[in-house]
């Protein structure tokens, strides 16, 4: 037996650890000097044409110094922060009163949430920049949710999520216009188009993982845009489809005149009407997306999807067949992604292949990986946060991005696994539930 060490209390708050300040000191000089090199040609020195036709070349050396210094000083505050409290995702230092009020407060927050975006039309009925903006939140909602059963559930490292929004768009774009067909016909078969390509996709890269794969998904992702681009005969080419027929319902159009939807219910037309409609027909197929994820996940699939994410070679070792996993991941994501592109098709009335580049995928992949993967209030945070954000920002277009970046890695400094992580298990042993219980309780976390 050795000497007895003695524990520290629960509550008791750790001490500083890690290096010194001398290493600090280097690390901040060395995070400085890169910034001075990244930000020496974007910000330090700016070209403008002069009368002649020649390019002028005018330096901010001020403006370098101080994102220079914003960098060194920041570097220093990061790492004493990190070193003193850590990760905030221990629950070692968490009271067990304060875990509780935590977990009462997630589980209000869902519902909570869910009034206030039922009443969003209600409440913003005559500001149609709100409308605007939260159809377009709900949007990206829906996004996330799709790209979370292949990134969040599955383990799928997945970089060229936009393939599927733009096989959505386009498909129902090109049924609409060449077909005649309406928008409820055409979402079904939007959907199963964009699961089909999913399939596609997944086939490949069934023996393929991590990095590997997110190469290929990401090259997957620029031959459709660079197809859809290329085929001028059936997509238009850069040029897009126009003329893309507004949802109705029942087959009632939301227009002006004695067929519209206004007129039938005795009631003056407003263009914000269709606003309203549309913010409901994103926030049906958002809360589907949610339902089907939730559904799923306690379904066998679901749980195949859990141990492939874990361990793939253990999962082999259990019996389970990888390829028909791998392969309903994608179509599954793939499907909710093609709901999202035709409804953003819709919604637009035009669509061209610049609204689906690479930047969408890598915006949705951030939101997943932000939120929570595998987390769908998660999920729906970080989306608000994100594209609200976004707007919040827009008088500040220079350093938006930058304020953005030095969120999300701070966020991960501090959350790894994003503002709601649930990467646990979604079954438990019994034994194994009640002594994770007791060791709560007793505030081991």
């Amino acid at each position: 037996m050795g000497p007895d060490v003695a524990a520290p209390a629960p509550n008791q708050q750790p001490a500083m650890r890690g290096p010194g300040i001398a290493f600090i000191l280097k690390k901040s000089f060395i995070s400085a000097f890169v910034a001075l090199i990244l930000f020496s040609l974007m910000i330090g020195i700016r070209t403008l044409p002069s009368e002649s036709g020649q390019l002028t070349y005018i330096t901010r050396f001020p403006q370098l110094a101080a994102m220079v210094a914003i960098v060194f000083g920041g570097s220093i505050i990061v790492e004493l922060l990190r070193q003193w409290w850590g990760p905030v995702d221990t629950l070692r230092i968490v009271p067990p009163q304060v875990q509780t009020g935590l977990g009462i407060a997630r589980r209000l927050l869902a519902p909570m949430l869910l009034i206030f975006t039922f009443l969003v039309p209600v409440i913003f009925y005559d500001q149609r920049y709100i409308l605007d903006l939260a159809i377009l939140v709900l949007t990206y909602v829906m996004l996330g949710w799709g790209l979370n059963v292949v990134v969040g559930l599955a383990g799928l490292l997945d970089l060229g999520y936009v393939a599927f929004y733009a096989v959505g768009a386009y498909s129902y774009a090109l049924l609409a216009t060449t077909f005649g067909l309406g928008f409820w016909e055409c979402l079904p078969l939007a959907g199963l188009l964009a699961a089909c390509w999913g399939v596609m996709l997944g086939f490949p890269v069934l023996r393929l993982r991590g990095d590997y794969l997110a190469i290929v998904t990401l090259a997957f992702g620029e031959i459709i845009r660079l197809v859809i681009i290329n085929w001028q005969s059936l997509t238009g080419g850069p040029n897009g489809i126009s003329g893309i027929p507004r949802p109705t319902f029942f087959g009632i159009p939301l227009t002006p005149g004695e067929n519209g939807l206004a007129a039938k219910l005795g009631i003056d037309f407003s263009p914000t009407h269709r606003i309203v409609f549309l913010f409901y027909v994103i926030l049906a197929l958002a809360l589907l997306t949610n339902w089907v994820t939730i559904r799923l996940r306690r379904l066998p699939i679901g749980r195949a999807w859990e141990a492939l994410r874990e361990d793939e070679v253990a999962c082999r070792a259990l019996g389970i067949n990888t390829t028909t996993t791998k392969l309903t991941a994608f179509a599954t994501g793939a499907m909710f992604g093609g709901f999202a592109g035709a409804f953003f098709a819709t919604r637009q009335g035009f669509i061209s292949p610049e609204s689906f580049t690479f930047q969408e995928s890598a915006l949705v992949l951030a939101i997943v990986v932000l939120g929570g993967m595998g987390s769908q209030l998660g999920v729906a945070l970080s989306a608000l946060a994100m594209i609200g954000g976004f707007e919040l920002f827009r008088g500040f277009d220079q350093y938006r991005m930058l304020v953005f970046g030095i969120a999300m890695v701070l966020l991960m400094i501090w959350r790894p696994r994003g503002l709601i992580g649930h990467r646990a298990p979604s079954v438990f042993l019994e034994q194994s539930r009640a002594i994770s219980s007791d060791l709560v309780k007793e505030g081991h976390g």
